[in-house]
């Protein structure tokens, strides 16, 4: 393929971290030692050639040096040398405790891998910049043609056009002439293999469903032998789900694209595991604490100790959520209410402490256990208060493509909600939960929830 990669570009790379590595190495024995003559002597020369040889491994096995223009930015490359790097540590280690190596210091090693990181870092913003220097001035340019007229044919362009330092250079839109094309169109469909020999165009971009499939035909059974790339543009934008997956029938390669939110393995196995984990831990080691407050909760007030109550969870099933009894036992009797925070009457006197500190809360581990709910998740509301919030905010439905959870981001942000306007507002908070769930995501609330709780700042 013409110019797809700079042909200096890989030994380049090569020879310049080869250079970093031994540099790092005997400029951190002078650093250790004052000296650079014995590292060439036992028993620093086997941890030298074991140095380079392992590195060399790594070049061959892991090809770290293809980059594709896309990809060619600072944190992907720092990201590469981190695994590289982490890699060669891993081995090294095995080697040092194989050979017995106590004679090797480990400070050496560590300054070592500083000087190293250091350097191949330096070489590869230096690098970086000269490259995108160099072809924003117009060289190094890979040239590309869009056949299919329409608004994904000028995003793309656009996409490239704010990014020159990406080294596309547009040769041209392709498509059959009609009124409204005619003065943008640099040739039609027929008209294409002959642009693509004159002007050397490296890639081609067939915009769906703009394209027909003869046309796709033709041209990818020309790609190879006119050497250019051939890459399709599907619009998915709108409807594409974080969650979508290609599903192979036989040959035949299934994109899913529901609406609905496809749970994949991390949070149908890994997060329900650290769901129960936690809760069971929480209850365990929190068992005297749990029968300190239903004491507490008994004789500061009549009534039962726990509250039940039905909530909505996941795809809007209802379930009955758990909570220490934190109001009086008539505090409803007029209907569903809202809590007024710190003003409402109906709470009790150590029902406000345990809101503030959230421990009222932590009956709900055994709704996690039963699996109505999670560790982390947008707190469950009623239906009641439900049917309020989506006439305001339909978006409020999103949440219910997750399990509920006992903390939320909303939840420490904003606290309880007094008014359907509050709930609202916290729903702006929560909503940002299921785009990004993930491990430290979750780490990150439980975190906030626990400096709220030490705190006493919930309301």
């Amino acid at each position: 393929m013409r110019h797809r990669y700079s042909i200096l570009f890989f030994p380049l790379h090569v020879i310049v971290d080869f250079l970093s590595l031994n540099v790092g190495f005997v400029g951190a024995y002078w650093i250790k030692f004052g000296d650079i003559q014995p590292v060439t002597r036992f028993p620093y020369e086997s941890l030298w050639i074991a140095f380079n040889l392992v590195w060399l491994v790594e070049i061959i096995v892991l090809k770290p040096y293809i980059y594709p223009r896309q990809l060619f930015k600072l944190d992907h490359l720092l990201r590469k040398l981190a695994l590289l790097v982490g890699v060669h540590m891993a081995v090294i280690a095995v080697f040092w405790i194989a050979v017995k190596g106590f004679y090797y210091s480990r400070e050496h090693l560590l300054i070592a891998y500083v000087l190293f990181v250091s350097l191949a870092a330096l070489f590869r913003l230096g690098g970086l910049l000269f490259l995108r220097e160099y072809r924003t001035r117009g060289y190094n340019n890979r040239r590309y043609a869009i056949v299919g007229y329409g608004k994904l044919a000028t995003t793309i362009r656009s996409f490239y056009d704010a990014h020159p330092e990406m080294g596309f250079h547009f040769c041209g839109y392709f498509d059959d002439h009609t009124d409204e094309n005619q003065s943008l169109l640099t040739g039609s469909y027929a008209e294409l293999q002959y642009h693509i020999k004159q002007n050397e165009i490296d890639c081609v971009y067939c915009c769906m469903p703009y394209v027909n499939n003869d046309q796709l035909r033709v041209i990818v059974e020309s790609a190879e032998s006119a050497n250019y790339q051939v890459k399709l543009l599907i619009d998915f934008r709108g409807f594409l789900a974080k969650g979508t997956s290609v599903e192979y029938h036989d040959f035949l390669p299934v994109l899913n694209v529901s609406s609905q939110m496809l749970l994949d393995f991390r949070v149908n196995v890994l997060k329900r595991a650290f769901d129960m984990a936690f809760s069971m831990v929480a209850l365990g080691c929190g068992a005297p604490l749990l029968l300190l407050m239903a004491a507490i909760t008994k004789t500061t007030s009549k009534g039962p100790i726990l509250y039940a109550q039905e909530r909505i969870g996941r795809d809007g099933k209802p379930f009955t959520i758990y909570k220490f009894r934190s109001m009086y036992t008539d505090a409803e009797i007029a209907g569903p209410l809202l809590s007024a925070g710190a003003k409402d009457n109906r709470i009790t006197p150590w029902g406000r402490f345990m809101r503030q500190t959230r421990l009222d809360e932590l009956p709900q581990f055994y709704n996690v256990l039963k699996g109505d709910m999670s560790v982390v998740g947008p707190r469950p509301e009623r239906q009641f208060f439900i049917d309020q919030i989506v006439e305001i905010a339909p978006e409020y439905k999103n949440l219910l493509k997750v399990k509920p959870g006992i903390t939320s981001i909303g939840q420490v942000e904003f606290g309880y909600a007094a008014s359907i306007d509050e709930m609202v507002e916290r729903l702006r908070y929560d909503l940002l939960y299921p785009e990004r769930r993930s491990f430290i995501y979750d780490m990150w609330i439980i975190m906030l929830t626990v400096r709220v709780m030490v705190q006493g700042r919930g309301k």
